[in-house]
Parts: C-alpha cells; structure tokens; sequence
C-alpha cells in the first residue's frame, strides 16, 4: 500500500510527503496511530507535498507518523434504509440509532458530481401549496425551482423553514430533505423534535453540520445531502424537497478554510473562490427526466446588509426570494416579510394563471403606493389625504394584516392554533380587500 511521511501540522491542515505513487484530489488518507485519524487531499504542492484538511477533532497526529492511501473518497450510505436517519457529513449515523447494515446499502463518493442529463425536457410548471399566504401569493413554490428565505438573525427564517416542511411535506408526494448547515444544535434539535412530533422523521432524510463542528464538516455536508438526494432522483425516480439552512453558512465555512490555507481574499473580505462555491452546490440542486429537486434555502444576512456579495451571489441562483426584515418584525408581524422587497420571476400569467398575476400587480401598486404615503402622513396626518389616497392607504394597511399568519410548528410557543390557507382562499381573502 502507498504512503508517506507527515511533515508538517498545523490546525486542520496536515501536510504529508509522498515519494511516489502521488493520491489524487479529494481521496481519502489514513493516518497510521491509533484512531486512524482520516484525511482528505485538498491540493498538491511542489516536491511531492500533499496538503490536506483533517476531518476529526483528533489531535494525535504528529510528524513523522506514516499515511496511507485510502484510494476512494468520502462517501456516504445511499438506498431506501436512509430514510428517515440522521447523518454527518461523512455519511456517519448521528440519531443514536444502529448503524447501517446489509446488503441493500451501497455507497456513494460525495464528491463525484453526476453526469449531465442531456435529454431534459422542460415540463409544465407544477405549483406546490405552501399554506402560508404570504408565500403562495408572492412567491409561488413552483416544483424544480430554487427559493430562498432571507433575512438577518432572529427575524424568523428557521421558523419559517420548519413550515414549509411541516406543510408540503405533509401534502406532497416529494421526499422530504433537510440539511443544516452551520446552524445552532438548538435549531437542530428543535427540528427533529417538530418533525417527530409532526410523524414527519420517518419519511425525512436529514444531514447536520453544525456550527460546533469544524469547517470541513459544514462545507461537506451540503455536498453529502446533494448525493443522497440524486441517488433517489435518478434511481428511484423520486421528486425531492431539498431543504437547507443556512446557504450563508456554507459561505462562511468555505472562507474560514481559504483562511486556513492562506489564500488571498477576495471581494468583501470573501474566498477568492467564492462565485464557484456557490455554482457548484446550486447546480447539483436540479432537476432532469428523472425527478425533480425543489430547493427552499434560508440566507442569513450579516448586519442586515442585503448588499453583502455572498448574498449576492447566492440571490443570483434563486428564482425567488422571500426577504424577512427586522423592522417588520419589530411590529409583530409573523412571517415577517417585507413585502415590497420580496420578489419572484415564476410570478407570470403563465404559471400562475391571469387571475393570480393581476391581483400581483394591483397588490404591488397599493403598496408601493403605502410606502410612499406613510412618510407624507408622518408629516401632516391621515386625515389631510385626499379620498382616494386614504382609501388605498387602508387597503394596505388591510392587506399588510391580511398576510400576517400563525405558524402550526409554533403552537406549544405561542398557544395560538396554526393556520393553513388554500391558494384560493388567499386570492379570495385579497379580492374582498381590493373590491
């Protein structure tokens, strides 16, 4: 068997040197001591020097202690048994269950991207109901899309997130992903305990990398969740709700790592590597003849700055995305939308139909219309405005309160029953506002 030498060892990163037989990019090592500590080459240097990133938190490894080549990557369990189990990114069991055994479990390297589909034929858009009035409304859940839950800390994403999943998972015939990345063990755990709760578990593959967990393992695990979920899309011809929080995380654990390796930032103080980051998850969240994967990403936004380039880059992969503002919050408004930033492109006559779009449209104009008045009656007051203005102010103000809804995953919180509206009820709701 091939090995080398470690010579080097700095937090993470262990560099080892190989005479010959070099391993390739992204293969497993073996350190040979007692906890066969597992490495995973990250790049190649002059002189036969293999970097690479360690994927436990042993601090055994020394220099001068022997590698082995492992000759396969990281991979995880695939086939029906995954269902309804917890995993690392390293495809380990984490719910205290048994391990996964028998013959029907095969193995998967995470990161061997699939080959493209190349028949793909564009189907017609299928709609999802969400139930939540807000998201039905202004940004259609379109089957095969990507939509992503912005906003800054304590605004609501999470909870929002866990909606979603206890509402379309419940309705739709799609396997429930879920995959935290970087997120709080609370939040972890507060899902599991909606989701077992909810009977939802058992038919729910679920993937953490939390945030106590090193860069490696939150970077991986999103790459980890995309190869289980292809797995069902392309072999059991599955369609694949594929839930992720945080995309935000992801980014910051791959520069926390550009860190560690030395390289020279790039924009906004980010990896230099950034723009590919992102492709190269997003693009294995996609659909084909096979199945489909709806993907639904919650964005955290730093200092509540829309602007920040990570954010950016991601809001460029989405079709729509729902912005939660801090300042609607503040008002007790649940979900706390800001509804003139929220936007979707599948928004369309042809997807939505006409009634849906042009209530859109009248909708939108009121309150654009509300923004630009509230200002004018901090000044001079309500009762100054003409008939008309005062009468398309309190339509928004009555389509403002008309979106505000109880959260079913937050009934033990709040003591309020959860509400559940069909998308017919919620045009209906908002034509007797405008009429």
């Amino acid at each position: 068997m091939s090995s080398g030498k470690v010579i080097a060892v700095s937090q993470l990163i262990i560099k080892v040197r190989f005479d010959d037989d070099l391993p390739l990019l992204n293969e497993l090592l073996s350190v040979v001591n007692a906890s066969q500590t597992k490495l995973l080459v990250n790049h190649i240097n002059q002189d036969n020097v293999v970097v690479c990133l360690k994927l436990s938190n042993d601090n055994t490894v020394q220099k001068h202690m022997e590698v082995r080549r492992l000759k396969g990557g990281i991979a995880v369990p695939v086939g029906p048994e995954t269902v309804g189990r917890v995993f690392n990114a390293l495809g380990q069991v984490i719910d205290g269950k048994a391990p996964l055994t028998g013959d029907k479990i095969s193995y998967r390297n995470i990161l061997d991207i699939p080959p493209p589909v190349n028949n793909f034929n564009v189907k017609p858009a299928e709609i999802l109901e969400t139930g939540i009035k807000v998201i039905d409304f202004f940004t259609p859940f379109v089957k095969g899309r990507k939509i992503g839950i912005i906003g800054g800390a304590g605004v609501g994403k999470t909870v929002l997130i866990m909606e979603l999943i206890n509402n379309v998972a419940k309705k739709q015939t799609g396997l429930p992903f879920f995959t935290g990345i970087g997120e709080r063990v609370r939040e972890g755990h507060e899902l599991l305990t909606t989701l077992m709760a909810n009977d939802l578990l058992k038919e729910t593959c679920m993937f953490y990398g939390q945030m106590n967990e090193s860069p490696i393992n939150r970077t991986l695990v999103g790459y980890a969740a995309a190869t289980l979920a292809e797995y069902f899309r392309d072999e059991h011809k599955k369609d694949i709700l594929f839930f992720v929080d945080n995309m935000y995380r992801y980014i910051q654990a791959k520069n926390e790592l550009s860190t560690i390796l030395d390289q020279i930032p790039g924009e906004g103080g980010y990896e230099p590597t950034i723009f590919s980051d992102v492709k190269i998850l997003q693009d294995r969240l996609s659909s084909n003849d096979n199945g489909s994967i709806t993907s639904v990403q919650s964005i955290y936004v730093p200092a509540d700055d829309l602007s920040d380039p990570a954010v950016q880059f991601i809001q460029h992969e989405l079709d729509a995305t729902i912005v939660l503002s801090r300042s609607v919050a503040d008002k007790g408004i649940r979900p706390a939308v800001d509804l003139n930033r929220t936007t979707s492109s599948l928004l369309t006559p042809e997807i939505v139909g006409d009634r849906h779009y042009l209530l859109s449209i009248e909708v939108q104009q009121l309150l654009e219309k509300y923004e630009s008045l509230r200002s004018i009656i901090a000044i001079i007051g309500e009762n100054e405005l003409s008939v008309n203005d005062r009468a398309d102010y309190n339509k928004a103000k009555a389509l403002v309160a008309n979106f505000t809804q109880n959260m079913s995953v937050m009934e033990r919180a709040t003591d309020k029953k959860g509400e559940y509206y069909t998308i017919d009820q919620t045009l209906q709701s908002i034509e007797e506002i405008i009429a």
